[in-house]
């Protein structure tokens, strides 16, 4: 049976979605089939494989344990595609494939499998079959899962042996065992097959580089790189990614490489449930479509959420620091006059950042209702504004005269408008501020200066830092989604949020960022530090509103 062609056939009938990368790939290799060249097509050779899963292996997870692996169409297709295409001496044209899919799509089961065909059935003397990871405890997730369908099988059990680190088949003298960039001895191995698993965490490309020269000795090896998008950049991923799009463009000809680009189209809406498949061509068979769904969900409320979404579900190559917010998000059409927030309990932020660039201030007013009003002021040096080219200039004025932007004189900005504005604010609206959040640098004279001037006891620290913003930034974030915010379509202040990014760290804590170096995020900055010290008097505050 030629899975490829079924699945090549489905595709341009419309009946499997894909991607313009998927449909181009399968183009070329449909034209390998009709026009051999120095590799023909073997089909028994394609499908051994694809019988060797079917028939004896089994699977250990969720609803499917103890079940016999039923392959999905593109499985078969992918599989018979790297196996399938041999020279006259019956050796394979493909030692290097690359998968890029989105999460939860049935990689691990489906290469643990591949690897004990590879141990076994392959035809290899001394075999030697390594799952590979920047850590050893990601390299054993696919040893482990080959390790539990060895245990489930009479069969592959009676004739596989488990030693400390490996499995052993002692009929050929070979083995399968986990390794990691930390592994002793990663140069005097002679591979046959490896799998390397995630990629996009590698900060280098020194273990996919050992691991390549590791097959110079053998005749038919196989690299296959299998993982999802991830949001270090720079690295050994970008490297693959951008050499798999230019060898399916034919902009570089490489025969021994093949790149399978499970991903969304540059404009696919990530919400509609269409596309969804182009990054999870085992959705409904292998991932669970209700999983996806809720994720979703979630990602619509969690920006930070969102980004791990789109990266992870949908192989949209992220970011180190990655947007924050869309416009879409941050835009909020409700206004207000300053009249309404009168005799109002609230709080303060500010973000000082340099003394020659722009500093912002915010009062933030909770309502009973739990929406808020906000209210900013900006500051720049006149020197700044002088310096700038025209078309800044032309926007700084426009800001000006709208009452957003004041000057100050000369070429460092003079911390005590701030303190000004603020007490302004209190006499003339008659306010009463439970608590100013600032960040503590370079802040000494100027937290001084409001103290003096009726802010005593109200100055309260915001540590610009994961631990502190993280949480914070991210209720933040659901509260404009859902328009809670009104900060009365000030558009300094979006040009602030739609600059903001955010970096990750293991634990999915963000922390904020420019996205643009040459970018404002002054106002998000001095809201973010107003809504901090927030939610540390949130209690005090409902109960006086």
């Amino acid at each position: 049976m030629n899975y490829i062609r079924e699945y090549h056939d489905k595709i341009q009938s419309g009946e499997i979605v894909v991607n313009a990368h998927i449909k181009k790939l399968y183009e070329k290799i449909v034209l390998d089939l009709d026009n051999p060249d120095d590799y023909i097509f073997d089909v028994d050779k394609a499908t051994k494989p694809i019988d060797f899963v079917e028939c004896f292996c089994k699977q250990s997870k969720g609803r499917w344990i103890g079940k016999r692996f039923v392959l999905d169409l593109w499985q078969k297709a992918m599989i018979q595609t790297i196996f399938g295409f041999v020279n006259q001496e019956g050796n394979r044209k493909y030692k290097e494939a690359f998968t890029l899919i989105g999460r939860k799509n049935g990689k691990s089961s489906m290469l643990a499998a591949i690897g004990l065909y590879m141990l076994i059935a392959d035809g290899e003397g001394g075999s030697e079959v390594y799952p590979v990871a920047n850590k050893r405890d990601q390299a054993k997730i696919i040893f482990t899962e080959a390790l539990n369908i060895v245990r489930q099988s009479t069969l592959l059990s009676r004739h596989l042996g488990k030693r400390r680190t490996d499995i052993y088949f002692p009929v050929n003298f070979s083995k399968f065992e986990p390794l990691a960039s930390d592994s002793n001895g990663l140069d005097g191995l002679n591979t046959h097959f490896c799998i390397m698993d995630e990629i996009h965490a590698s900060k280098d490309r020194n273990l996919y580089d050992v691991m390549k020269q590791s097959m110079a000795a053998r005749k038919q090896p196989l690299l296959w790189c299998i993982t999802t998008a991830g949001f270090v950049r720079e690295n050994i991923f970008d490297a693959q990614y951008n050499y798999a799009v230019d060898t399916i463009q034919s902009t570089i000809k490489d025969e021994r490489f093949i790149a399978f680009l499970y991903e969304l189209d540059k404009d696919d809406d990530y919400k509609n449930p269409e596309v969804w498949v182009k990054a999870n061509p085992g959705l409904g068979t292998i991932k669970d479509l209700e999983f996806l769904q809720d994720n979703i969900n979630k990602s619509v409320s969690d920006p930070a959420f969102k980004a791990t979404v789109l990266t992870k579900d949908f192989n949209i190559i992220g970011t180190a620091s990655t947007a924050f917010l869309d416009y879409s998000t941050i835009r909020n059409e409700e206004t207000f006059i300053l009249k309404d927030i009168e005799d109002s309990y609230c709080v303060g932020g500010v973000d000082l950042s340099s003394t020659t660039d722009l500093t912002s201030a915010t009062i933030l007013v909770p309502r009973l209702s739990g929406k808020f009003l906000c209210h900013q002021m900006y500051w720049m040096p006149q020197v700044t504004f002088e310096e700038a080219d025209h078309s800044k200039k032309v926007v700084y004025q426009a800001w000006i005269e709208r009452g957003l932007l004041e000057l100050t004189p000369g070429n460092r900005i003079d911390y005590g408008f701030i303190t000004q504005w603020f007490g302004r604010m209190k006499t003339d609206y008659r306010l009463y501020f439970q608590s100013i959040g600032y960040d503590s640098w370079n802040s000494g004279y100027w937290v001084k200066d409001m103290e003096q001037n009726g802010f005593n006891g109200l100055m309260d620290i915001v540590i610009q830092g994961a631990k502190t913003l993280s949480n914070p930034l991210k209720h933040l974030g659901a509260d404009l989604g859902a328009k809670k915010i009104n900060y009365n379509k000030n558009p300094l202040l979006e040009f602030c949020l739609t600059n903001l990014g955010v970096v990750y760290d293991r634990n999915n804590n963000i922390t904020p960022v420019k996205v643009k170096s040459r970018g404002f995020i002054d106002g998000a900055m001095s809201l973010l530090d107003a809504y901090c010290v927030y939610e540390r008097n949130k209690e005090l505050l409902d109960s006086l509103i």
